[in-house]
């Protein structure tokens, strides 16, 4: 078992770019969403980067942050 990767510290002196944090992707309720394994949802509630909760007709499921595998549908 492996500990999840934590992000290196950049040292001032580096000639290597510092690396960009991924802005965190933001949920509303009422969100159309895919996800890798579940499919096609809708967000019925969300805990502020914590967690989403989201509807995908045979089942609810809770999303941890981060949300690697799911994405919004449509323009925002």
């Amino acid at each position: 078992m492996t500990k999840p990767g934590v992000p290196k510290r950049h040292l001032p002196t580096s000639p290597f770019k510092v690396p960009e944090t991924p802005a965190p992707k933001l949920f509303a309720v009422g969100d159309r969403v895919t996800h890798d394994m579940y499919g096609l949802g809708r967000v019925i509630g969300v805990e502020d980067g914590v967690a989403v909760l989201v509807d995908f007709g045979s089942s609810q499921e809770r999303i941890p942050s981060p949300y690697s595998r799911m994405t919004v549908l449509g323009g925002r």
